[in-house]
């Protein structure tokens, strides 16, 4: 789970002004309570119960805003909620005294500017009272910061969840209508067509790639993500139907990580990427490319590189639609841990890197 803020899940300010009214009300109820003790016990002292209650909900407020300070650091141990509680708890001992403390600090000062002696009974059955009432409201609020944050990481995953099933039917239009375009699937089928006499066995092996592509591209919407080795295997029915047909004037090179297929990346990710090397540079230049494929993994994060040696001195100045989709993409699926950067290449030529997590 992405422990940054996503949409749905409440930042610190957000759970306070979400709670401020239910958190007025129980210390508006807190000093009811006190007043209706102070008249059973014969002996109504107005001030004295407010001084209490106030220094009793300024303590727990200031304790209330450290623990919302860092709240969403916890979010992912929402799915182990006993290390989520453990973590919450871990400073609690050290607080309760602190608060303790505190609140008897400030009723002592008040009283001593009042001109009046704060009564109470030995500090020893004091500390059990108020730690008793200290850990009970500790657990209650745990539990309810809990049951927020688990309902905001739940609408959030809904909330992406339903942008990445958007944006993966935005990637099958996008592959149906650019990837695999008109012009792509004529010049694949003509250089089927060119190899059914000469090469048989080529232009089987060719429509074999070509329909994998078609089939996974209209599977897009249904799987958005898969592993790299899966993905691997859709950038080589690609390549080979067009290595077919530039034949004398291109040339890739493979180099991928053995720890790195297991990982997952989009589903026709990185299909755009290979593509733009084609109608960017193989189309219109009648030197040899020289295509390179990289992958590697390392420290909970896989690397891929595209990169060709063509004649591009400047990056471009706006992203196509390949390459925005595949930014949306990426953005949907992994947020700031993933991103797509373009680097020239020393030379000439460019280098398309793609970063994404991978825990494996």
């Amino acid at each position: 789970m992405n422990t940054s803020p996503l949409a749905g899940e409440p930042r610190p300010i957000e759970l306070w002004r979400r709670l401020a009214w239910p958190w007025a009300a129980f210390w508006l109820l807190m000093l009811a309570v006190g007043m209706q003790e102070s008249l059973w016990s014969g002996e109504l002292q107005f001030w004295r119960t407010l001084v209490n209650t106030v220094t009793s909900a300024l303590g727990a407020t200031v304790l209330v805003a450290l623990q919302t300070r860092r709240i969403n650091r916890r979010n992912h141990l929402l799915n182990q909620p006993l290390k989520w509680f453990l973590r919450a708890w871990a400073w609690m001992p050290l607080q309760l005294v602190i608060y303790v403390a505190s609140i008897y600090g400030l009723r002592l000062g008040i009283y001593a500017l009042a001109g009046s002696r704060y009564r109470h009974g030995p500090w020893g059955e004091v500390f059990a009272y108020d730690a008793t009432a200290f850990v009970e409201f500790y657990v209650l609020f745990g539990g309810i910061i809990f049951g927020v944050q688990s309902y905001g990481a739940w609408a959030a995953e809904r909330v992406r969840s339903a942008q990445q099933a958007n944006l993966a039917r935005q990637a099958q239009l996008a592959q149906l209508t650019q990837q695999l375009q008109p012009h792509f699937l004529f010049n694949a089928l003509n250089t089927i067509s060119s190899l059914i006499h000469s090469n048989p066995d080529s232009a089987d092996r060719l429509l074999t790639r070509l329909a994998t592509l078609l089939r996974a591209a209209t599977d897009a919407s249904q799987r958005p993500e898969q592993s790299l080795a899966d993905e691997l295997t859709l950038l080589h029915a690609y390549a080979d139907i067009m290595t077919q047909r530039f034949a004398d004037r291109v040339r890739i090179t493979w180099d991928v990580d053995a720890a790195a297929p297991g990982c997952p990346v989009p589903t026709l990710g990185l299909q755009p990427l290979l593509e733009n090397c084609f109608r960017h540079v193989v189309e219109r230049r009648s030197a040899l490319t020289h295509i390179a494929i990289r992958a590697r993994h390392d420290t909970g994060t896989l690397q891929i590189e595209i990169e060709d040696d063509g004649e591009t001195q400047r990056l471009p100045d706006t992203r196509g639609v390949g390459l925005g989709n595949l930014e949306g993409r990426l953005q949907s699926l992994y947020g700031t841990q993933a991103n797509l950067a373009l680097q020239l290449r020393p030379g000439g030529g460019l280098i398309v890197r793609v970063t994404l997590p991978c825990a494996h």
